[in-house]
C-alpha cells in the first residue's frame, strides 16, 4: 500500500518536463507608471485575466468587488486585482507598490504596479529600481502630463532603457490615429535626451483589451505589436551573469576553527573553484577553494545565487567588502557624483550628515555639493540649495570611509544606494552613483610625525571641544567667554569659536536658511576638529539648532572629546532679554528664519552638561563646567596610570 501511495505521489514525467520548461524561460521585470487615472492597475488586471492567471473563485470575488468598489459600471473593474488596500479601493487610486507574477508560453514576468500621485513618487522609484522595462501609460484624452515626465525621468535615472508608450483609453477618443500620433510626437520630443534604447508606442484600451493581448480591429491603422507580443520578445540589457564578478560579503561564516567562509548573494558575474578573486578595498588576491550551498558544494555559481565562498588564503574580509574579478575591479573612493531622488518631507540639505547604505556596506555620508536640480517638465538643470520631496538632483557625496562601487550605468546592483536619516532612521533618498571624483583618487591623508597626543602633552592638557548650544540670548557667549578666562588663568590653552565672530570671516558668505545653517555648522565643526588635533581646548558657541549637525560634529571628534553643553534658557526669557533686538524684529516679521520663531530649535536629549540658567549666575555656570572638566581629567589620569592606554 505504501509503495502504491509513494508511486502515485512521485512527480510524473509530464510534471518534470513542465517544471524544466518553466525554469528555462527568461524573466522580464517591468513596471507600469504614469499619471493618476491613466489605467495602470486596470492594464495589469487585464494582462492577468487574458493570460489565464485568475482562478474561478478569484474571478467571482472580483465581480463582487467590482459591484461594491468598481468604477466601470456593470463591467469587471480589473484594477481591483492589484489595488488591494482598502484606501486604494475607496479612493480609486494606487498608493503602495503591488507586485504580480504571471507567465505565458514564451516568458515569465514580474510586474510592479506603481502609484501615479505625486506624493507617492518615492514608491514609484522603488518599483523602478529592479525593472528592465517601463510601461508609461498616457490617457489619450490628457496627453503627456507633468507626472508622465517625472516618472520617465526617474525611470531613466534608475537605468531603465526600454519603454512601452501605452496610449490608453484610445476608445474614449474614437480610436483616432491623429490623437495617437500627436501624443507619440510629444513624448518623443520630451524624451529624446533620456537615453532610452527603445520606445515602442501602442494604442490600447486596457478596459476592453484592445491591443493588450489581442490585436484590435478598431485600430486598423496600427501595424505594430500588441503589448504582450512586445513583452514576450523584447531583448533587455545584458544579463547580470555577463557582467564582471561582484560578490558583496554579507556575513563571515566561522562555525569552528576548521571552516571560514564568506556568505552572500552574487550580485553579478559567475565564479568557479580555482578562480582568482580580489578583495575590493584592500586589493589582496586569493583563489576560490570551495563554493558551498545549502545542497552541497557547487561546480559554479552565478548572479542571484546565495552561496558561501571558501578561499585558499586567510585574507581579511569583513561585511561590507566585496570579492571581485581581478580583471575588472570596481572603484573604491570616498567621494563621488550621484543622482538623487529625494523621498522625505524634510528637504535634503548639503552639509548634513546621513547614513549611506549600499548592497551590504554603509558609511556616514554628507552631500558636499548640490550641483543642480532636474526640472521634470523640460529636463533643464536648475540651480538649487536643497531638494524637496520627490525632486531629483545631481550632487557630490563624501563618505567617512571609502566604499566599493561600480557606476550605476554599468551595474545597477553595486551602483545604487539609499540615504538614511540619522535621527529618525527613515529612508530619505535613493541614489545612483555616476562616477568617483578625481580629487578622491588624488588626495590621501598625509601621515605626520607630530600627533595630537604629543601636542597636548606639551601643553599639559587633554584636548576637548565644548560645544555650547542654545537659543539666541540664552547666555552662551557670556558663559563661554567667562569659561575661557577661567581656563586661561589656570594655564590651559584655549580658543573660542563664536557664531557671530565666525560669520565675519570664514562663514561670511552664508545666510540663515536651513541649508546655510547646516553648512555653517559643518565648517565650524571641521575647524574645531583641527584645533583639537592641535591639542587645544576649543569652546564653540553656536545656536546650532539641528541635532543632526551636532551629531555630525560629535562624530568628527575622538571618543570622549566632544562635550555638548546645553545652555537651557526658556524662549520667553530669551525674548525678554533680547540683547540684540532680534526677537522683536523676528516676531514682527522683519527677520525670516529666526530660530525659535519661524525656524525650529531641536534641544539636546542627552547633553554631557545641562546648564539651566534661570535663577543662576554666569559664574555658577562656569563653576559647573570647570568642575566637570577637572573630574574628567582626574578620571582619565587614573585610567592612564592603571595601564588603560
Amino acid at each position: 500500500m505504501r509503495h502504491i501511495m509513494a508511486k502515485s505521489l512521485a512527480p510524473t514525467d509530464d510534471v518534470r518536463d513542465y517544471l524544466a520548461t518553466q525554469e528555462k524561460k527568461s524573466l522580464l521585470r517591468f513596471l507600469t507608471c504614469g499619471s493618476v487615472d491613466d489605467g495602470k492597475s486596470t492594464l495589469i488586471g487585464r494582462l492577468l485575466s487574458d493570460t489565464k492567471q485568475i482562478f474561478e473563485d478569484q474571478l467571482a470575488a472580483l465581480e463582487r468587488d467590482s459591484r461594491k468598489h468598481g468604477t466601470t459600471g456593470d463591467d469587471i473593474d480589473f484594477a481591483l486585482l492589484v489595488d488591494g488596500l482598502e484606501a486604494e479601493r475607496e479612493q480609486g487610486i494606487t498608493i503602495d507598490v503591488a507586485y504580480r507574477f504571471f507567465a505565458t508560453p514564451k516568458r515569465k514576468f514580474i510586474v510592479a504596479d506603481t502609484p501615479g500621485h505625486e506624493q507617492y513618487t518615492r514608491n514609484m522609484a522603488t518599483g523602478a529600481s529592479t525593472a528592465d522595462l517601463a510601461i508609461v501609460l498616457i490617457d489619450a484624452r490628457q496627453g503627456v502630463l507633468r507626472q508622465t515626465r517625472r516618472h520617465s525621468i526617474i525611470a531613466s535615472l534608475l537605468g531603465i532603457r526600454h519603454i512601452v508608450l501605452a496610449v490608453n483609453k484610445i476608445d474614449l477618443v474614437g480610436f483616432d490615429q491623429a490623437v495617437f500620433d500627436r501624443i507619440v510626437e510629444d513624448y518623443g520630443r520630451f524624451s529624446r535626451d533620456l537615453g532610452f534604447q527603445t520606445i515602442v508606442p501602442i494604442p490600447m484600451s486596457a478596459r476592453y483589451g484592445d491591443n493588450v493581448t489581442s490585436r484590435s480591429d478598431k485600430t486598423e491603422w496600427y501595424s505594430g505589436p500588441t503589448l504582450i507580443e512586445h513583452l514576450e520578445t523584447v531583448s533587455v540589457d545584458e544579463a547580470a551573469v555577463e557582467l564582471p564578478f561582484r560578490f558583496p560579503v554579507q556575513y563571515v561564516n566561522r562555525p569552528n576553527l576548521d571552516f571560514r567562509g564568506f556568505a552572500g548573494t552574487i550580485a553579478s558575474g559567475s565564479v568557479a573553484p580555482g578562480d582568482e578573486v580580489v578583495v575590493a578595498k584592500s586589493g589582496k588576491s586569493s583563489r576560490v577553494k570551495r563554493i558551498v550551498s545549502y545542497g552541497g558544494d557547487l561546480a559554479q555559481a552565478a548572479a542571484g545565487q546565495a552561496v558561501t565562498l571558501v578561499l585558499d588564503d586567510e585574507v581579511e574580509i569583513s561585511r561590507g567588502n566585496m570579492l571581485v574579478s581581478p580583471a575588472a575591479r570596481p572603484q573604491v573612493a570616498d567621494q563621488f557624483a550621484a543622482n538623487i531622488v529625494w523621498f522625505d518631507e524634510h528637504a535634503l540639505l548639503p552639509g548634513r550628515s546621513y547614513i549611506l547604505r549600499t548592497e551590504t556596506d554603509q558609511a556616514s555620508a554628507t552631500v558636499t555639493d548640490l550641483k543642480y536640480r532636474i526640472n521634470v517638465n523640460d529636463f533643464a538643470h536648475e540651480a538649487a540649495k536643497s531638494l524637496e520631496m520627490n525632486e531629483v538632483g545631481i550632487c557630490n557625496i563624501s563618505t567617512r570611509t571609502p566604499i566599493a562601487f561600480d557606476p550605476f550605468a554599468e551595474n545597477r546592483t553595486t551602483g545604487a544606494f539609499i540615504l538614511i536619516d540619522r535621527i529618525s532612521n527613515a529612508t530619505v533618498g535613493a541614489g545612483m552613483i555616476l562616477h568617483s571624483l578625481r580629487r578622491a583618487e588624488n588626495i590621501h591623508w598625509q601621515s605626520l610625525d607630530v600627533g595630537k597626543r604629543v601636542r597636548a602633552d606639551m601643553k599639559n592638557q587633554r584636548p576637548a571641544v565644548f560645544w555650547f548650544t542654545g537659543l539666541s540670548g540664552s547666555g552662551k557667549s557670556t558663559i563661554a567667554n567667562l569659561f575661557e578666562k577661567k581656563l586661561f588663568a589656570t594655564g590651559r590653552h584655549t580658543y573660542i569659536l563664536d557664531g557671530d565672530n565666525v560669520r565675519h570671516g570664514l562663514n561670511r558668505d552664508l545666510g540663515f536658511t536651513d541649508a546655510d545653517r547646516v553648512e555653517n555648522i559643518r565648517r565650524v565643526a571641521e575647524v574645531a576638529r583641527l584645533m583639537a588635533d592641535a591639542g587645544l581646548i576649543v569652546i564653540v558657541s553656536f545656536i546650532s539648532p539641528f541635532s543632526a549637525e551636532r551629531r555630525m560634529a560629535r562624530e568628527l571628534m575622538a571618543d570622549g572629546e566632544f562635550v555638548e553643553v546645553f545652555v537651557d534658557t526658556p524662549f520667553e526669557e530669551c525674548a525678554r532679554r533680547d540683547p540684540k533686538g532680534l526677537y522683536a524684529r523676528a516676531l514682527n516679521g522683519e527677520i525670516k528664519n529666526f530660530t525659535g520663531v519661524d525656524s525650529p530649535y531641536e534641544a539636546p536629549e542627552k547633553p554631557e552638561i545641562h546648564l539651566k540658567t534661570l535663577g543662576k549666575s554666569a559664574e555658577e555656570m562656569v563653576d559647573t563646567l570647570e568642575h566637570w572638566l577637572n573630574e574628567r581629567d582626574i578620571a582619565e589620569d587614573q585610567y592612564d596610570s592603571g595601564g588603560g592606554i
